[in-house]
């Protein structure tokens, strides 16, 4: 009998699959525990959840959950683009800020071509190029760092895209303005770069991408709902780009590929401000915290700019095995080329007490 894997594109067979945060519901089932017991720090969502306005939004959109949302996203579109001072044309919705990767791989990569990350970027971008047959280069990070004059030397006439997270996940490094502004400066227009910021609302002084788009320029930039909003479990992100650029990516797009639900919670989470202002107020505090106590245990740690810490404690399996039996989960980074550290995400300030406590009986008993 002939293998679906001899019938299946020959790029797939070796294509890891992306391995998310170990699930709460599944910690509890293994150690036997109240599901509510568990400390989940892996997965860069947000301790105090969705926005209050919108779960008051979302509830009263289920009465009507037997529609068809809308197609285009009208309304969240304009909410957005009011937001961040653009045209609705300017906006593509996705199913996540994910999706839009996904459209950016039908709409502009074919075999053959390059794509350029750094090194310990977010490793969907790698998977994505797999997934379409396209080879990626992972240009160095020294210090964990971005380097954009290492990725201007790597391209090459067959680079189509270039992905910059700012701040990187799982580093936590940002990119200041200036290397930004330097690097559009050099960068062909026949490639198109993908500012990915989805973790943009928690910066002091955020740089600012959307100006190359204004200037017309083949510039994508990433947003999401996941982080700082707390609606992760819709799987709600969009794309700003220019008309013509969001009028190729619409060619990708599924009908309905994002639901009602989420696109009523979408809007009410953008206009919450107490709800963000108070999340972006405990991340800095707590992240502060937990920088604070890895500098006194003598943990080398990344600062970071957003809502998580990249954290060295030697031997990341063994680490996360250990605080997994102590009901805490974090993000071993094996998978990143990186088997000696933890990401570990900004919880409330009672998770992230524990967490410190729990890691300091794992590194004592070393």
């Amino acid at each position: 009998m002939t293998s679906v894997w001899e019938l299946a594109n020959p790029q797939l067979r070796d294509l890891a699959v992306y391995e998310p945060g170990k699930p709460i519901e599944e910690t509890a089932r293994e150690l036997g525990v109240d599901p509510g017991t568990i400390v989940k720090l892996a997965s860069n969502e947000n301790p105090l959840g969705p926005s209050p306005k919108a779960l008051q939004r979302m509830r009263a959109a289920l009465e009507n959950s037997h529609l068809y949302p809308d197609g285009s996203g009208f309304y969240l579109r304009k909410a957005i683009a009011a937001k961040l001072t653009v045209a609705p044309e300017n906006v593509v919705l996705g199913n996540g800020s994910n999706e839009v990767i996904e459209f950016l791989g039908h709409a502009f990569l074919n075999p053959g071509d390059d794509v350029i990350t750094c090194q310990y970027a977010f490793i969907v971008y790698k998977l994505l190029a797999t997934a379409f047959n396209v080879r990626t280069i992972e240009t160095p990070s020294p210090d964990y760092r971005q380097n954009l004059d290492a990725t201007l030397d790597a391209v090459t006439s067959k680079t189509r895209i270039i992905f910059i997270p700012n701040p990187n996940n799982p580093t936590g490094t940002l990119i200041s303005q200036c290397a930004i502004d330097g690097f559009m400066s050099r960068v062909p227009d026949s490639i198109i770069v993908v500012f990915d910021e989805a973790y943009f609302e928690f910066l002091d002084d955020p740089p600012d991408t959307l100006q190359f788009i204004r200037d017309g320029r083949n510039v994508v930039a990433l947003r999401t709902f996941s982080k700082i909003h707390g609606l992760a479990g819709l799987r709600i992100g969009y794309a700003v780009a220019s008309p013509q650029l969001i009028e190729v990516l619409h060619k990708t797009r599924q009908p309905f590929n994002v639901n009602s639900i989420a696109q009523v919670g979408a809007i009410a989470a953008l206009d919450d401000e107490a709800h963000l202002r108070e999340t972006k107020r405990v991340i800095d505090e707590g992240r502060h915290y937990l920088q604070e106590q890895f500098a006194e245990m003598q943990i080398p740690f990344v600062p970071a700019a957003a809502n998580f810490v990249m954290v060295n404690v030697s031997d990341a399996c063994a680490v996360f095995q250990k605080l997994l039996q102590r009901k805490i989960i974090v993000r071993p980074l094996k998978g990143y080329g990186l088997p000696e550290w933890v990401r570990i995400s900004v919880g409330t300030m009672d998770e992230n007490k524990q967490l410190i406590a729990a890691l300091s009986e794992v590194i004592c008993a070393r």
